[in-house]
């Protein structure tokens, strides 16, 4: 359990939201619960962390993701509009305005880690769509995937 105050009671988030407070709940600091109700939560620990690098904003750039401590890219075989929407969603960088590809923020160093991802759009990152196998790719850095992000 923890101390001091109780800011959140009836949380209900949808599972889309950026953030914690987007979600409907009671007046912060109102409740009627004690400490031996405290939620908490456990990350799955999924790799795919993303960032947008290379670009004007952190909302803007070559999408690359984390796997085995290492940043690599994505290629663009697949890449479309669904899938700078979920980066642009787990980047907290409101909806995606162009889906760039042929390496348009430059091209990458290290790994191409993704190729042939197919998002639908409503997935909350982009290791929860689908993808090939981490690593096996048939593209060289040209085609580096990018999103632009609103």
């Amino acid at each position: 359990p923890g101390e001091g105050p109780i800011w959140l009671d009836d949380v209900t988030c949808r599972g889309w939201e950026a953030e914690l407070r987007s979600c409907p709940a009671r007046t912060w600091g109102e409740n009627n619960w004690h400490h031996g109700e405290d939620a908490g939560v456990r990350c799955a620990g999924e790799h795919g962390q993303v960032r947008l690098v290379n670009g004007s904003s952190r909302c803007v750039g070559r999408v690359e993701v984390l796997h085995q401590n290492t940043w690599g890219s994505v290629c663009d075989n697949t890449w479309d509009m669904a899938d700078a929407q979920v980066i642009c969603r787990s980047l907290g960088c409101g909806p995606a305005l162009a889906a760039p590809r042929h390496a348009h923020f430059g091209q990458g160093a290290g790994p191409i880690w993704l190729d042939g991802t197919h998002c639908t759009g409503e997935e909350l990152t982009l290791a929860r769509c689908a993808l090939h196998a981490w690593g096996e790719h048939d593209c060289g850095h040209g085609e580096d995937a990018g999103a632009i992000c609103s």
